[in-house]
């Protein structure tokens, strides 16, 4: 069996001539010169641009073709539409039919009796969980955790903070507030030098192009370990709690009919999504029951159920299709900034990328800790911290009150508890001089003052720590509504535990007068709870607009009109080609349904038993000319093994799957239609 190169056909290996178009079989030579034509590019140069067509990669919309093709899939990643004209390509194909993805259901788990959803936080984390049944009569019934202990407040918290504390053998001890209290006693007990103490670490996925296996985060006191570790430790720990308080309950739910979501940005990179999913995997997900939720799309579905009297007098289940809001959602670390617009049936589609930034609500504490850092000095804070962590952490979690509740008019001081004993011994140690003295001599001392062991700071000192974050928000929003498909959106929902400040919401009414701001009840909560229902019905958003360009490497005849000599390669037969062409798969802002593929055809030699290497590639820019600009970045590389070796050449088609929360691959048999095996590895 052969394939013709002009009209795709089938013929009998007898053959020498194509039955259909009559076009004589080819022989072609292996590809010649240097390694990389198998392992970066996975077909014959020749063969590519003998075969290609202005088109390019095919987007191929198939019916039926559900979005848990793409949800389920180890290997998902992010990609791209439409090769590039600049690459000179001959149209010499006739077509590139779409190829047939063996579409499931799109409940890969038809018998799921309960969904759980875990948002994992910068600053707090926590869980939340529906039964099926009552999503149909009841779909705010949602339960969260009630019994998170707020450590030495005794409060009760929805939410937990995302610390973990491990052992001397880096195994599991604690998470949350029982870290943070635990590791407090290890440190006044001087036995905490050889555990690992995490706070705060989900940043470090944030803005990094690559994120991979080998990625390495410290821990409180500067000790390394592998992030992937820690994520898992984490997400497990959240997982076990769950799971525990299910049992206690007395629900009957076995794990094997749990439907898991995790919650991600909007705004991180497919590499960092890849990441949570092969963290929570680790923890014991099994990869067909987990689904990823974005946040801000999370809220704005949790919004969609709630009564007016929560809304401020806003009807998102009523409105009318065409309705179009900016959700903004506010959390710990990041802002996630996107907008919607209600469409038939219930639904919603992105009208623009998502786009954010960091600046969250843990920006302001850095900058409160500045202030003390300029009272106090570095050496103090940073002694405050390793020798009493127990004060430390009260010291933020008496201002993340405070945060919530200044408000924008105030004009009276603002008064926060502080460790009076524990700075004061800090002060005499290292300042030769009591907590007093050194306030006094500070560049705040008109402005700050001590007062029965508090701090009382004037109200514009407190504003202004708020400034720089709320003016990132601002501006955040503004470049939204300068955009095209936004200029008409009247309405803006405010979601995340950020979002429940005073003056953030103030600031955000005064920079758009014009504009109808609706904070609903449960802010804080809105991601975790909408991350609920997206489980019951992860197709609630219909289209994605792509934050990227993706595509992979190829090599085209060098054109000296187009291409950079840098670029340029010679075959050892005197042939040139152009290296490293980034040929576009979906551009950046292009807006995509779910259930998207997009395909192409490659040409591989069967005869290697190591398995043929596909590179992935994303771009900032729209139309990126090679893979190797500053704006383009490796995600990584899919391999693909065959279970048998051939005599021939093969054909294999690989389709990227686009439109979901997170990108899929999959690459089939031409000659067999069967699925080949492939994984996809992070750079």
């Amino acid at each position: 069996m052969w394939v013709c190169f002009n009209c795709h056909e089938y013929n009998d290996a007898n053959k020498d001539k194509c039955v259909k178009c009559e076009t004589p079989r080819q022989q072609r030579e292996k590809p010649k010169g240097r390694s990389e034509h198998k392992n970066a590019i996975l077909f014959d140069r020749k063969t590519m641009y003998t075969r290609g067509t202005p088109e390019g990669w095919q987007k191929a919309k198939q019916t039926g073709f559900e979005l848990q093709n793409i949800t389920e899939r180890p290997e998902s990643v992010s990609l791209s539409p439409i090769s590039q004209p600049a690459h000179g390509l001959k149209n010499v194909s006739k077509r590139l039919e779409s190829v047939q993805l063996n579409p499931r259901k799109m409940e890969q788990d038809p018998d799921y009796i309960l969904v759980a959803a875990l948002d994992f936080g910068t600053a707090y984390s926590g869980y939340a969980f529906s039964m099926r049944g009552n999503f149909k009569t009841e779909p705010l019934k949602i339960h969260a955790n009630q019994a998170w202990n707020a450590g030495g407040r005794q409060l009760l918290s929805l939410k937990t903070p995302t610390c973990l504390l491990l052992n001397p053998d880096k195994q599991f001890d604690a998470f949350g507030y029982e870290a943070e209290n635990k590791y407090s006693d290890l440190v006044m007990d001087d036995e905490h030098s050889d555990y690992f103490f995490f706070r705060r670490f989900k940043m470090n996925l944030h803005n990094k192009k690559k994120i991979g296996n080998d990625i390495i985060i410290e821990d409180i006191a500067g000790k390394p370990m592998a992030a992937l570790e820690v994520f898992t430790l984490s997400i497990k720990a959240l997982v076990n709690h769950l799971l525990t308080l299910l049992e206690k309950q007395g629900t009957g739910v076995k794990a094997e009919e749990i439907r898991w979501v995790l919650t991600v940005p909007a705004i991180w990179t497919d590499s960092a999504k890849q990441f949570m999913r092969k963290g929570a995997v680790q923890a014991g997900i099994p990869e067909n029951k987990l689904y990823i939720a974005l946040e801000p799309e999370a809220a704005s579905i949790f919004c969609q159920y709630l009564p007016t009297e929560k809304l401020n007098g806003a009807d998102f289940k009523m409105a009318k299709p065409g309705t179009k809001y900016m959700v903004v959602d506010l959390g710990g670390g990041t802002a996630d900034l996107t907008v919607h617009e209600k469409v038939s049936n219930e639904n919603l589609k992105e009208l623009c990328s998502a786009t954010g930034n960091d600046c969250g609500g843990t920006s302001v504490d850095e900058r409160f800790l500045k202030m003390f850092v300029d009272i106090f000095g570095r050496p103090l804070m940073n002694a405050l911290k390793e020798d009493d962590p127990s004060s430390y952490l009260d010291l933020f979690r008496d201002f993340e009150t405070v945060k919530r509740i200044i408000a924008p008019d105030r004009n009276t001081k603002v008064t926060i508890s502080i460790p009076y004993p524990s700075i004061n011994k800090c002060c005499l140690k290292l300042l030769n001089k009591d907590i007093d003295s050194a306030v006094s001599a500070s560049m705040y001392a008109d402005k700050v003052t001590l007062k029965g062991g508090k701090l009382r700071i004037d109200p514009e000192i407190v504003k202004d720590i708020f400034k720089p974050t709320i003016e990132s928000i601002t501006s955040l929003m503004r470049e939204i509504f300068e955009s095209a498909p936004s200029f008409d959106v009247s309405q803006i929902l405010l979601v995340g535990g950020f979002s429940e400040c005073a003056l953030v919401q103030d600031a955000i009414k005064r920079a758009f007068p014009d504009k109808r701001i609706i904070n609903p009840d449960e802010a804080g909560l809105a991601v975790l709870k909408g991350a609920c229902l997206f489980g019951h019905r992860p197709d609630y958003i219909t289209s994605r607009v792509m934050r990227f360009t993706y595509g992979t490497g190829i090599s085209l005849p060098f054109d000296a009109k187009i291409h950079d000599k840098e670029h340029l390669v010679k075959e050892e037969d005197g042939e040139e080609f152009c290296d490293g062409l980034f040929d576009v798969i979906v551009r950046k802002n292009d807006t995509v349904d779910i259930g998207t593929a997009i395909e192409h055809n490659f040409t591989v030699d069967c005869n290697d038993e190591e398995p043929w290497e596909l590179s992935l590639y994303a771009s900032t820019k729209e139309k990126p000319m090679y893979v190797d600009e500053k704006s383009c970045t490796l995600l990584g590389s899919m391999q693909i093994s065959f279970s048998k070796a051939s005599d021939t050449e093969r054909e294999l088609r690989v389709a990227f799957l686009f439109g979901n929360t997170e990108l899929g691959v999959t690459a089939t048999d031409i000659l067999t239609g069967e699925t080949v095996s492939s994984t996809f590895n992070l750079n």
